[in-house]
């Protein structure tokens, strides 16, 4: 792994905070305040190609790996966009790597290039209600219809942009009992209101973006629909929980890239008993303390990306960066308020809605305890306690 600088990274970043520059931090508090998704900021950013950057070129996407996303998505949510700009992009980064990796020719020929340009939104739909972390408990089923395809009955929620959405990369249980990871299989389907009732969820915060239940009634889902083998779809969807991790920590580590900004200026500019408060050691070591766990998280998230885009095993990488960077984001979130004093519980200020945003990244989409457990069992070799 290389790291000395990339001129074609420098590039990325350079041109995604141009874009970005055009949203201030007013433009996304009242996003969230409105429950608005972003349809103008997307139209830009999937206008200069960055909704596509990771969909191969032959279906016309940037070509380029997790490492390019992580960037677009870690700049997006570092100009103050935060979560509520980055996964307006990022389901569609992610969420079809699958069906690059392991769809038909008439999936990828189908749904990619309407993605590449921005055209195709995409929901997730693995978590159940009676599941959660458990993906081996999924009920959710899809049945033969007799006909060649499927007939889909379940419920699924945080199934993010799925109001937005005309698909959704499903999960659901072809085969076999809950308990067992064999048996799940992956479908590309339609979001068809006649089937599908979606209601979203009321949040504490990320609000331009709907988190959503979804019940699928007898969705008909044709045969191609199918992303895969059958019964692998577990296995085929860690293609797009990995890349997720590590374009989550990306994100992370731009929120917390905002908060500290903000609270670095505070800090210089606010004076208490004739100085400004930066002097303070108390203010300003744990500012520091931030800014370094920032630049760790963010290491471990290039050298994750790093090994997934090189077809190398990224499990331990991707979740230990997602657990450096939900730590860092929230933590440096939670020193920029504690430096704002009361003006950090002021929606003025724009650091409690990065602090209501950080704090999201160690529940979702997995919880820090959860990926601990991960490590502890499936790296290190400790027994199983649950």
């Amino acid at each position: 792994m290389d790291f000395s600088p990339n001129p074609d990274h420098a590039l990325i970043v350079e041109a995604v905070d141009a874009a970005c520059a055009t949203y201030d931090d007013t433009y996304w508090a009242q996003r969230d305040e409105r429950h608005e998704f972003p349809w103008d900021f997307y139209a830009d950013m999937a206008a200069g190609g960055w909704v596509g950057i990771a969909i191969p070129e032959a279906y016309g996407g940037g070509g380029q790996g997790i490492a390019e996303a992580a960037i677009v998505l870690n700049r997006v949510a570092a100009s103050g966009a935060a979560m509520n700009g980055s996964t307006a992009l990022h389901l569609t980064m992610f969420g079809l790597n699958p069906v690059v990796k392991f769809g038909n020719e008439q999936l990828k020929e189908t749904f990619l290039p309407r993605a590449a340009a921005g055209d195709l939104h995409v929901a997730f739909g693995v978590t159940e209600p009676d599941a959660g972390t458990d993906t081996s408990r999924i009920i959710t089923r899809a049945t033969e219809d007799g006909m060649g395809g499927w007939i889909v009955n379940g419920r699924k929620i945080w199934s993010s942009k799925a109001l937005e959405s005309e698909v959704c990369l499903l999960l659901a249980r072809t085969d076999g009992q809950p308990g067992e990871f064999n048996g799940l299989t992956l479908f590309l389907v339609d979001l068809d209101p006649e089937h599908c009732d979606i209601a979203p969820i009321p949040k504490v915060g990320r609000n331009a973006v709907a988190s959503c239940e979804v019940a699928y009634d007898d969705l008909p889902v044709e045969g191609w629909r199918m992303v895969g083998e059958r019964g692998r779809g577990f296995h085929h969807i860690l293609h797009g929980l990995n890349p997720e991790r590590i374009l989550l920590s990306a994100m992370a580590c731009g929120i917390g890239e905002a908060a500290l900004r903000r609270a670095t200026h505070y800090a210089n500019e606010r004076e208490v008993f004739g100085r400004q408060i930066g002097a303070n050691q108390a203010v300003s070591h744990p500012l520091a303390k931030a800014h370094m766990e920032l630049n760790a998280a963010m290491t471990m998230m290039h050298r994750a990306a790093w090994h997934y885009d090189h077809g190398l095993e990224c499990g331990e990488l991707a979740n230990t960066a997602k657990y450096l960077a939900a730590e860092a984001s929230f933590f440096a979130a939670d020193q920029a308020m504690q430096t704002h004093g009361g003006l950090g519980y002021a929606s003025e200020y724009h650091v409690e809605r990065y602090w209501r945003e950080a704090r999201l990244q160690r529940i979702a989409p997995v919880s820090q305890e959860m990926t601990l457990n991960y490590i502890a069992q499936n790296i290190m070799g400790l027994p199983r306690s649950y």
